[in-house]
């Protein structure tokens, strides 16, 4: 293992950064920005006497139930390929509170932050904030408007926000920040017996209704 960043390993097919240790139990990786998301949670979770992987933006962290292999490289690279993440399609009411702000933000009208916000289909990079909070990338540039100046003490579950280049579905009643511009119709972004709806690599497109 190198002093800085860690050794660079092939991870499903792209390079990896970095592998390092995350404290006595766990591994840090560094991963591209286009590695295949789904199919890296499902490579490193088959992995012999891995316990968790969290996925994060730029990282993953690798716990495993004792001490990390001594050759953590080699421990990175194995295990079988994993499945292609799905798709999912949300159908969305674009009435947020927040439509005509990201509009006025953006130049446009309401009609065109909803054609860009819908023309795209998005990748689950993680899951944060709350149970089953996805964070969806990339929203489209000329409409990725800043988080709020100050959150809203309550948002309610269904919401669709954008906050820079990222959007998402609250799934409980929770504060926020994020710009609301659409409410989901008949989605659960989690389910207490199921857990979360998305997982990381997964595809999200909205469908405006």
């Amino acid at each position: 293992m190198t002093d800085r960043g860690g050794p660079r390993v092939e991870l499903l097919g792209v390079e990896a950064l970095g592998v390092e240790p995350l404290g006595e139990g766990a591994l840090r990786v560094t991963l591209p920005a286009d590695v295949d998301r789904a199919a890296t949670l499902a490579r490193l979770a088959a992995l012999d006497g891995v316990r968790d992987v969290v996925l994060a933006e730029a990282h993953c962290a690798v716990y495993f139930d004792g001490a990390p292999p001594a050759d953590p490289a080699a421990a990175v690279v194995r295990g079988a390929a994993g499945p292609t993440g799905r798709l999912t399609t949300i159908h969305a009411r674009y009435d947020g509170p927040d439509l005509e702000r990201v509009a006025a933000w953006a130049g446009v009208t309401v009609d065109e932050v909803i054609l860009r916000h819908s023309g795209r289909v998005y990748e689950v990079r993680y899951l944060g904030f709350v149970p089953g909070f996805a964070y969806l990338a990339d929203v489209c540039p000329s409409i990725a408007a800043p988080r709020l100046p100050s959150p809203r003490p309550r948002v309610p579950a269904g919401a669709i926000g954008i906050a820079a280049s990222r959007t998402g579905v609250y799934p409980f009643a929770s504060p926020g920040g994020w710009n609301l511009v659409a409410n989901a119709i008949d989605f659960h972004a989690f389910d207490p017996a199921r857990g979360a709806a998305l997982r990381p690599g997964d595809r999200v497109r909205f469908e405006p209704r």
